[in-house]
């Protein structure tokens, strides 16, 4: 099934194994997502009300504003090998957040060769449009650089994967064991 890899196709074909590798034991649940919990599972648990995790749903910003939501929805976008768009967006809000001028180029370039570089090994989904403008603002990379390849990203998210989330397994139970705590 798996052909052999020749050297020069070692870059390109790593995240299709790293991808073929996880396939074995991919599974939209409620346990995926406990098991990348920014605290301990059932502590976090705990501290989560219904009331929060319905608030999901009122926009994907609230969402990605909860640090228990942004897990789940990350646990969720694992499921769908499509995790990359939102560790780009986390990069972007991280980005846009240097203060240092110095410190500003070399950021910008590893996030342009992590993600928006053709055959980059996260390669986020953008139209050639967008990956040429954010090619040449990084000539003179800026706070603002990878604003509009962010803004697609977001948007692609929020169509796409977002309401696929809201009717996932990972959503589903993790709404009905903040339930079954209340009862």
């Amino acid at each position: 099934l798996l052909t052999p890899l020749l050297p020069h196709d070692h870059h390109r074909n790593r995240g299709m194994r790293t991808r073929l590798g996880c396939l074995s034991h991919k599974s939209d649940s409620y346990n995926d997502f406990t098991a990348i919990l920014p605290d301990k599972p059932n502590r976090a648990l705990k501290r989560l009300s219904t009331e929060e995790a319905t608030r999901w749903a009122d926009s994907f910003d609230v969402l990605l504003s909860h640090k228990y939501g942004l897990a789940a929805f990350r646990a969720f976008l694992k499921t769908e090998f499509s995790e990359e768009n939102l560790e780009f967006w986390l990069a972007c809000e991280d980005f846009k957040k240097t203060r240092s001028a110095a410190k500003l180029a070399s950021k910008a370039q590893r996030i342009f060769e992590e993600f928006i570089d053709v055959q980059a090994p996260r390669e986020v989904n953008i139209d050639f449009q967008t990956r040429e403008l954010t090619r040449r603002n990084m000539q003179e990379p800026s706070l603002s650089c990878f604003d509009q390849a962010q803004g697609k990203v977001h948007s692609l998210m929020e169509k796409d994967s977002y309401p696929r989330f809201l009717r996932s397994k990972i959503y589903t139970d993790l709404l009905s064991q903040t339930q079954r705590r209340l009862s």
